[in-house]
């Protein structure tokens, strides 16, 4: 069973710890990457910080990208030296969810206490997320994975693991937004940025910012809003709806915090709908009034992952990429060896960092 190094989580709220775990080879239909780069997901460190629980010793991570080095039995269209996106969303493609053409919610569950990690004594290592990649390399099923054009820079691949298809897959895919149209979106963060993004893509008409931060406005200008709104203001939604001239036809909640879901409903037109993109901890309720959502046909719906199918959607936006039309490189703030992993965390924690990236070495 190979050695590899990877960054472990042993106690909630702790610093990851670098070490090394063992890695079984693929089985039928799984795929072995080596990494070249992973992301930092707002998610991991909820995570690593117990907002939603889960089994430790664990090995987080799940925005990565490399190139494959084994494949297993009944695995179709990757090869050796492939270079591919890894994502966490492992789909059976047999229950209801998969059939129906939403792989994201698959019903198949996943115990990854007996996935391909081990501790380096052949103790259990969580599998998180079904990825496990702040590590040197991955075994995942191949539902999970994207085959890349050779000459795509693998950093950026690695964002539309989670965070760009979360965003852009938010509008096109849940909101069905169309041009013409206006939205608001909620946090200026890095799956915001891709909402802002994905709207301007969509051919939206006015696309509003709201954010804590003006520094954070004025990037997602950068990024494709037309306008920026303060959420510390006095009544926020007022004044997006000023900027627009009505209500938003779709609002997106990209941040997990409780108020961003409560005011969400404020920023709306008639029969227009919150898209609940963020991840509140477990537990955190909102409240809002239903008489209004119905007197008005106005809807509140869940977007997990964008909706997206990864072998229609990630081939699309990577070609959006190459034309220029989708900006990935803007998106990484920093770039980080695994060493540096919990000061890469602690950066992103301050809520100034589009996307920091883990990279390994060739």
């Amino acid at each position: 069973m190979p050695t590899i190094k990877a960054a472990v989580c042993h106690n909630f709220g702790d610093p990851l710890v670098i070490e090394d775990v063992d890695l079984r080879a693929p089985i039928a239909g799984e795929v072995a990457v080596k990494l070249k780069a992973c992301a930092i997901c707002h998610s991991d460190i909820s995570y690593a910080d117990g907002a939603w629980g889960g089994s430790l010793p664990a090995v987080y991570g799940h925005e990565a990208a490399g190139h494959v080095t084994a494949v297993g039995d009944g695995v179709q269209g990757l090869a050796v030296g492939d270079a591919v996106v890894v994502t966490l969303i492992r789909a059976c493609g047999s229950c209801p969810s998969c059939a129906s053409g939403k792989p994201t919610i698959c019903e198949t569950g996943y115990d990854g206490d007996h996935g391909p990690l081990k501790t380096a004594d052949g103790g259990k290592l969580h599998q998180a997320m079904a990825s496990g990649a702040f590590a040197e390399a991955v075994v995942v099923d191949q539902s999970q994975i994207v085959k890349l054009p050779s000459d795509m820079p693998l950093d950026a691949a690695s964002l539309l693991a989670c965070g760009v298809i979360t965003g852009v897959g938010a509008v096109v895919n849940a909101a069905n937004l169309r041009a013409g149209q206006d939205c608001v979106v909620i946090g200026a963060g890095g799956v915001g940025l891709n909402a802002i993004q994905g709207a301007r893509i969509a051919g939206a008409r006015r696309i509003i910012a709201v954010d804590m931060s003006e520094e954070k406005l004025a990037i997602a200008k950068e990024f494709g809003a037309t306008d920026g709104v303060l959420a510390t203001d006095d009544a926020p939604w007022r004044a997006a709806k000023k900027a627009m001239g009505r209500g938003a036809d779709a609002v997106f909640v990209t941040v997990g915090a409780i108020p961003a879901f409560d005011t969400a409903p404020k920023y709306l037109a008639y029969g227009g709908k919150v898209v609940m993109v963020g991840m509140p901890a477990s537990g955190k309720l909102s409240q809002y009034e239903p008489a209004m959502v119905a007197a008005v046909g106005q809807a509140l719906v869940g977007s997990k992952m964008g909706d997206t199918v990864i072998k229609r959607d990630i081939p699309w936006m990577v070609d959006l990429y190459q034309q220029g039309r989708l900006k990935l490189d803007e998106l990484i703030s920093g770039r980080w060896s695994l060493d540096q992993i919990n000061e890469a965390i602690a950066d992103t924690k301050t809520g100034a960092a589009r996307r920091n990236v883990i990279m390994f070495d060739d």
